[in-house]
């Protein structure tokens, strides 16, 4: 039976039934449903809106249904529709009237707009767990690459040489901010929205404010109409979740390339790989694969959620039942794909001699030999000319730039002299970046020193 069945002289299509029943998804609301009506009730109690025998009694059958539906002892019913009325339905089942009284000054609308919240809440914490064993992993790795020399790239061209330590510290600090993404969402969504009624309120002497605070809440919204109608802490969790799987993608992207025997600068774990049918020598990076797919899918929520809402006059729209299965998924998605990526990472061989060779034969102390030549008092321009003539040369010849003579570095310039050999050697140039941020020895073992005080 419906609980809005008074208005109606005809009984819902059983398809329309199927169609608006959103209980296939919002079940999983359960737990954050009954602890705002239990919540609720004792507000209702408490203000002597209902009679505190009733509220006691609500609060009681309300933690009872909640154990049944952890046993799995309660089956949820379509006509029902949602998660709200079949709890709800539930309780009248067991207490009769008094149960009825449980939706005295709510509605729905602010009753959903609790459960999300509540929810996002939780999953924000789970999310920042995986953030932070991630993050710990990462510094982990780049304590124990300090000395690993690579190549740097910019257009994935060999630019200059880097530390295996300060390229994980460049993650380390988007994942960082992730993290600080994520906070920030919740710290503007911590607010009590229970209370505001369908739109406008309600006529009962309620205290909304000791809502909040058996509910955890810093506070309660400021607009009722608002407070129903807001979907910006989910748009703003899509969004955070969105910007951190772009960070695994483009990690992944990476990760998916040095496995390559083109690269050969790391390998994958087995128990992190797949083979082929077919090609009985393939190692296949797939879970970097998927996470990289996965990032599409979570963009697809962003872009559904923002797709919903963009038409919506105020307040309630039957449209916004649409914002849960989105959230839920990206939620999902990226605490699984956080932790695949944080296993798949700490269990990686790091092939440090491939790293140094490539950082080696690809001109990339090219700028620091140019550098060398400001020193001696050349026009940079004019010293980005000498060496783009010599790194030519050395292509033409098949060498390295460390492997010229004295004599052919003087057919460039007679301001080079013997110095210049430890001036372009790959260590010295990472050794030599002096700007604070940098890639040199000392910088990355400063920035490792305040990761661990963050951590």
């Amino acid at each position: 039976m419906k609980l809005w069945k008074g208005r109606f002289s005809k009984e819902a299509n059983s398809s329309a039934d199927e169609f608006n029943a959103s209980i296939g998804f919002d079940q999983r609301l359960y737990k954050q449903d009954i602890t705002g009506s239990i919540a609720h009730a004792r507000m209702l109690g408490r203000q002597g809106i209902i009679s505190k025998e009733d509220s006691d009694l609500i609060v009681k059958t309300l933690g009872e249904i909640l154990e049944d539906i952890e046993a799995g002892k309660v089956e949820f019913s379509i006509e029902a529709e949602d998660i709200h009325m079949n709890i709800e339905t539930i309780l009248t089942q067991r207490i009769g009237d008094v149960g009825k009284r449980l939706h005295t000054a709510r509605s729905r609308n602010d009753q959903v707009a609790v459960d999300f919240r509540l929810y996002l809440k939780d999953d924000i914490a789970e999310i920042g767990e995986c953030l932070d064993k991630l993050l710990h992993t990462l510094a982990d790795l780049a304590e124990k690459n300090q000395d690993t020399v690579m190549p740097g790239y910019t257009h994935l061209q060999r630019a200059q040489p880097v530390t295996l330590a300060y390229h994980l510290l460049a993650y380390y600090q988007m994942f960082k901010r992730d993290k600080s993404r994520f906070s920030d969402c919740l710290d503007r969504m911590d607010l009590c929205p229970l209370g505001s009624g369908a739109l406008a309120g309600t006529t009962y002497e309620t205290d909304r404010q000791f809502l909040a605070d058996e509910l955890g809440f810093k506070g309660v919204t400021a607009n009722a109409m608002d407070s129903v109608a807001d979907r910006d802490f989910a748009l703003e969790f899509l969004s955070a979740c969105s910007i951190t799987m772009m960070h695994l993608s483009r990690f992944c992207e990476e990760l998916i390339n040095w496995s390559s025997v083109e690269f050969g600068f790391i390998e994958i774990d087995d128990s992190f790989s797949t083979g082929s049918s077919i090609m009985p020598q393939k190692k296949n990076p797939d879970m970097a694969e998927l996470i990289r797919g996965k990032t599409g899918r979570v963009y697809g929520d962003m872009t559904a959620l923002f797709t919903i809402t963009k038409g919506l006059p105020l307040a309630y729209n039957k449209d916004l039942q649409e914002d849960k299965p989105p959230v839920f998924d990206a939620g999902d998605t990226v605490k699984d794909s956080i932790n695949i990526f944080t296993e798949m990472i700490s269990t990686m061989d790091v092939r440090k001699e491939n790293m140094e060779h490539a950082a080696k034969y690809g001109y990339m102390n090219a700028t620091d030999a140019a550098d060398y030549l400001v020193q001696k008092g050349i026009p940079f321009r004019d010293c980005h000319e000498i060496i783009g003539k010599i790194v030519l040369y050395c292509i033409g010849k098949g060498i390295a730039i460390e492997d010229l003579t004295m004599e052919e570095f003087k057919g460039f310039s007679d301001k080079f002299d013997e110095d210049i050999y430890d001036a372009i050697a790959i260590r010295n140039c990472i050794k030599a970046k002096k700007s604070e941020g940098s890639t040199s020895f000392e910088s990355v073992k400063k920035q490792l020193e305040q990761v661990k005080k963050e951590l």
